[in-house]
């Protein structure tokens, strides 16, 4: 796909996790967006799977009309609906996947249920118009950390995963053992704003220059083992109560959060290298991550890459990149049956694995990595 697939306008329904969300996107532009944001989870310090579906219930009604009033449409113009058929916690993708397959019934519209994941591919685009494939994409999450080669939208090259915590996962568990409030990204990124990443050494892991593209690990990633080395040096670092010596703590979310972003770009960088496409776009909610945003920037414009990074409300969970999504493959004349059910094992469409040691096609190496 080159430019802006025009079918819309399309209404997008986003549930998976605890935003409640609605938009209406036409001919890729925005025109109405709500985001509803649920609060009741702090708390817990983790999202509550029950408490987010029936607040789903609760909200959805309000929320879509509130984008329809935005967009300044009525239902009956609408060509279309969009709604996050998975992943994401069971309960809640099935209030927002009933609600839409009720909505496009009643009005005789068709249904297209999206992969949450490649939505975030989608998001860039709705404020980039130029990011469009091939690129290599980061997409960094609580529930995912993956790095894809996408040759064209709807064909992506898995070339590395976590095998274990998520990137977002680790920043809300170690958050949480310091301490800190949830989510646990942003909480660490403005408590190390004050500290001085080095004062303390953590790992940088699977990042040994000693592996290449033919190993398993080159493009993976792991937290697990940063999360743990962190909780250990936490537990030097207490006071006699069991408290986290206050001088220290910048310090510690410093170089915590410096261990995720070197590793997040480094993998990236490998990526880049491997495939020789220096267009990088980045997606997810970790994707707000400031120092993560900025040090990604600089290691490509050093090469004369480029980097897209949707704006904060894109990346999080939101209704406009389902609503793009669903918008084009609609364009493309795809439609979904109206007994489509929920997945949170939904298996991302387009994606295949990287034959270990192989290299991109002839037509990617070597040539310019620019859109078709």
């Amino acid at each position: 796909m080159s430019g802006r697939a025009r079918f819309g306008p399309v209404l997008g329904i986003e549930t998976s996790c605890d935003e409640t969300s609605a938009a209406v996107v036409s001919g890729g532009e925005v025109i109405g967006h709500v985001i509803l944001s649920q609060d009741a989870h702090e708390r817990f310090g983790g999202v509550v799977p029950e408490i987010a579906a029936r607040a789903h219930l609760r909200q959805l009604d309000s929320v879509v009309d509130a984008a329809l009033r935005e967009a300044d449409l009525t239902a009956e113009r609408l060509a279309g609906v969009g709604v996050t058929a998975g992943p994401g916690l069971i309960g809640a993708l099935l209030v927002g996947l009933n609600w839409a397959k009720g909505f496009a019934w009643a009005r005789d519209l068709p249904l297209l249920g999206v992969h949450h994941m490649e939505a975030h591919l989608f998001a860039n685009s709705l404020e980039s118009p130029e990011a469009q494939p091939p690129f290599v994409a980061l997409l960094v999450s609580g529930g995912h950390t993956m790095l894809l080669h996408a040759e064209r939208w709807g064909s992506y090259q898995l070339l590395g995963q976590t095998r274990d915590d998520a990137a977002g996962e680790a920043f809300d568990k170690v958050a949480r053992r310091l301490g800190l409030g949830y989510p646990g990204g942003p909480e660490i990124e403005r408590v190390g704003r004050r500290g001085e990443p080095g004062r303390f050494r953590l790992p940088r892991p699977m990042l040994s220059g000693r592996d290449g593209p033919e190993d398993p690990s080159y493009f993976d990633f792991s937290f697990s083992g940063l999360k743990t080395a962190t909780a250990l040096l936490a537990a030097e670092l207490e006071e006699g109560d069991g408290s986290l010596r206050a001088e220290e703590l910048p310090h510690l979310a410093a170089e915590f959060q410096q261990a995720v972003v070197d590793t997040l770009v480094g993998k990236v960088m490998r990526a880049v290298e491997w495939s020789g496409c220096d267009r990088v776009l980045l997606g997810g909610g970790v994707a707000r991550n400031g120092v993560l945003r900025t040090r990604l920037a600089e290691a490509l414009a050093a090469g004369g890459g480029s980097l897209f990074a949707p704006s904060p409300r894109l990346a999080a969970d939101n209704a406009a990149m389902v609503a793009r999504l669903a918008e084009h493959r609609l364009s493309l004349g795809e439609r979904s049956p109206l007994d489509l059910n929920a997945d949170p094992s939904f298996t991302f469409p387009g994606l295949r694995p990287r034959t270990r040691g192989a290299v991109p096609g002839e037509a990617t190496r070597g040539a310019p990595c620019t859109p078709s």
